[in-house]
């Protein structure tokens, strides 16, 4: 009886949400749906806290269902049901009196099926389906609020989700020709030695990468968080990103030349989307660089366990707890709206610590994260990933300063808006300590080292030293005007034109005036900005969004054919 309970448990995990999702759409259901989300993450909240891994298979379903987490997909399944739960709680407030609750709570559910089933499916059939049922059902989420943002952020998410299930349809085929097997296991060993595995590949990266937000392919992610409603921006980017993430490590195969194709596409990302991130104004849109930020990293670090063969536990150790610390600082923008006074004051304090943990500084759960996500690197890479801590410190800095700029509330907030925010926080913290004898793969005690202790530190010190030079540039703007500055980006420019200007006295070593020197550099830099978010922009409004995918695609598979 109890084995039988255990083999029957992950499909229940999968099914209850799909029957809650058939169950909001009942007449008496539908103006009370939104209760529905609590319940519908639960059987996968107790799978993942009793035992995920093992395999169970059912040949009536589909083509033949079987189920068996990955070690690192039962770490991200568990993740993720908690993630939903605390964003479900946070929605009983939030989403009170919202249009449509019906419509919402149902698929939100399915999208929550899909996001489940990515961690377990062990052939490429379920897998395909839990993909593509997580991808367009958060297409709902995402127009919820039917404003003209919501709608062109949904137009443009689905465009690019047919697009990267075009690609995967193509890579799946591809492998299940090669390997005369649905199973992903063999499938991926096939891929390794196919004729067709290097286009394959590229075709893996683009459909995974699209949902990664892997740049370039990123440009839905900024556009979708901000318009959804705060609760499915949390799983946007906590938990259904990371279905691209386990689509790489399970179809990637190891030891191929493209690998280094995806460490640079991935450490690029990881530095151009802080970057990004910095004009932006929206504090949700901010969010919404750091993950694209975050996940072509995670991205690179599976390109470089992929060249070496290695496994990756402590890759998902990391997105682990991404998940967890980005589900919190999402939830926090509504969180921060409903507070005033004292109140305001405390949550902001929190949110700021969550965001250190991101950034990775020293004895949070995010530094034991990245300590563990650099123990498989050496060399350039084991450097350019202690540099982004320097970035995405920058950047969660921007967040904090717009997130303390905005509108007040009222005064205490909502419990169900402060208890599942703090929670997901205080997990941040925590729980990869809890966990890291079993997974992050450090000797005991590492992370506490001096050495280990000033290679978190110093990255998140210098990345807080240029916010606050950034953030006490003086407010160049008449004070006639009464408003304040249109926008720190002008700030930040300001202080790049100081430094610039007071570096460029070295070239007159060379004899050239300092002045000529310091507004050269200012304006190719200034062109050099231009020209990114001019493409931004462009990729956002979806123009030539098609053919650059094609053009990069087909240049990393000539690379590929060529060698």
């Amino acid at each position: 009886m109890i084995e039988a309970s255990r083999t029957l448990l992950p499909l229940l995990a999968l099914a209850w949400p799909l029957a809650l999702a058939a169950l909001a759409s009942l007449p008496p259901v539908r103006p009370h749906a939104i209760r529905l989300l609590l319940f519908a993450p639960l059987p996968a909240l107790w799978l993942g806290l009793t035992e995920v891994q093992g395999s169970a298979s059912f040949p009536a379903l589909l083509l033949g269902v079987t189920l068996a987490a990955s070690p690192a997909g039962a770490l991200l399944f568990v993740m993720t049901a908690a993630l939903w739960f605390g964003a479900a709680v946070y929605a009983q407030s939030y989403m009170t009196g919202t249009r449509k609750p019906a419509v919402f709570a149902g698929f939100w559910c399915l999208t929550l099926a899909g996001n489940l089933g990515v961690f377990l499916a062990a052939d490429v059939a379920t897998f395909y389906v839990a993909f593509a049922t997580v991808s367009l059902a958060a297409y709902v989420l995402i127009v919820h609020e039917a404003t003209d943002a919501a709608l062109r952020a949904g137009r443009v998410y689905v465009a690019m989700v047919v697009l990267g299930e075009v690609c995967l349809l193509a890579a799946f085929v591809i492998g299940i020709a090669a390997a005369n097997s649905l199973d992903i296991a063999e499938i991926r060993a096939a891929l390794a030695s196919a004729p067709l595995g290097a286009l394959a590949a590229v075709l893996l990266v683009a459909g995974f990468g699209i949902k990664a937000g892997l740049m370039p392919l990123h440009f839905w992610l900024p556009l979708a968080h901000p318009a959804a409603p705060t609760p499915a921006s949390a799983v946007l980017s906590g938990a259904i990103v990371k279905a691209g993430i386990i689509g790489m490590m399970l179809f990637l195969p190891a030891g191929t030349g493209f690998a280094g194709w995806l460490v640079a596409l991935g450490f690029v990302g990881a530095f151009a989307g802080a970057l990004l991130g910095l004009s932006q104004s929206d504090p949700k849109a901010i969010l919404a660089y750091s993950t694209i930020s975050q996940m072509s990293l995670v991205t690179a670090l599976i390109g470089s366990a992929a060249a070496n063969g290695a496994g990756y536990e402590q890759i998902a150790f990391y997105a682990l707890h991404h998940g967890l610390a980005k589900g919190a600082l999402f939830l926090s923008v509504g969180l921060v709206a409903a507070c005033a006074g004292g109140w305001r004051a405390a949550k902001l304090a929190a949110v700021a610590l969550v965001a250190l943990s991101v950034a990775g500084a020293p004895l949070t759960g995010g530094s034991l994260a990245k300590l563990a996500a650099k123990s498989e690197l050496a060399g350039m890479a084991d450097t350019l990933l202690t540099l982004t801590a320097i970035t995405t410190t920058l950047v969660l800095a921007s967040f904090l300063i717009r997130l303390g700029d905005a509108k007040p509330g009222r005064g205490r907030p909502p419990l169900l808006l402060a208890i599942p925010t703090l929670a997901l926080g205080l997990a941040a913290l925590i729980v990869p300590w809890l966990l890291g004898p079993g997974w992050s793969g450090l000797e005991p005690g590492y992370a506490v080292r001096w050495s280990s202790l000033w290679s978190s530190a110093w990255p998140v010190a210098a990345g807080l030293a240029a916010a606050l030079v950034w953030s006490r540039r003086p407010n160049t703007e008449p004070a006639s005007t009464g408003r304040r500055t249109a926008s720190r980006v002008q700030l930040w420019r300001d202080a790049v034109i100081h430094d610039v200007q007071s570096m460029a006295t070295a070239a007159q070593v060379r004899g050239e005036r300092p002045e000529k020197t310091a507004k050269r550099a200012w304006a190719d830099l200034r062109a050099a900005i231009g020209v990114a978010n001019g493409l931004e922009r462009r990729l956002q409004r979806g123009e030539n969004a098609t053919f650059f995918l094609i053009v990069l695609c087909g240049t990393i598979a000539l690379s590929q054919w060529l060698w």
